[in-house]
C-alpha cells in the first residue's frame, strides 16, 4: 500500500474543486478532513449550496507515521441534515454533485 503524505492528499483536493464551483452551482467548497477511529482517516469536501451542506469524502488508512493510503476510491456523502441518510458507493465527483444538486 503506497501511502502520501495528508498534505499531499490535501493538495491535490485544493487543486481539483474550482471547475465543480461553476459547473454545479456550488456556492462555497473546501476540505473535509474527519479521524475515524483507529487507522482510519476521511478527507474530501464540505459543499454549500442553497442552504444544504454535505460532507463528500474518501477513506484512507493512517499508518504510524501519519501517511495516509486510500482504502477505497468510492465517495460517500453525509448531509448537515441528521433526517438524511448517508449516500454511498459514488464512483466519482460528478455522480455526487448530479445526484446532490
Amino acid at each position: 500500500m503506497d501511502y502520501l503524505s495528508r498534505e499531499q492528499i490535501m493538495n491535490e483536493l485544493q487543486q481539483s474543486f474550482q471547475p465543480y464551483l461553476n459547473k454545479y452551482g456550488i456556492e462555497d467548497i473546501g476540505i473535509f478532513e474527519e479521524e475515524g477511529e483507529g487507522d482510519h482517516y476521511y478527507l474530501g469536501y464540505t459543499t454549500r449550496k442553497d442552504g444544504k451542506t454535505h460532507h463528500i469524502h474518501l477513506p484512507f488508512q493512517k499508518n504510524n507515521d501519519g501517511g495516509l493510503a486510500p482504502v477505497d476510491s468510492k465517495w460517500t456523502v453525509e448531509s448537515d441534515n441528521p433526517q438524511e441518510k448517508d449516500l454511498k458507493e459514488f464512483e466519482d465527483l460528478d455522480d455526487v454533485f448530479r445526484k446532490i444538486y
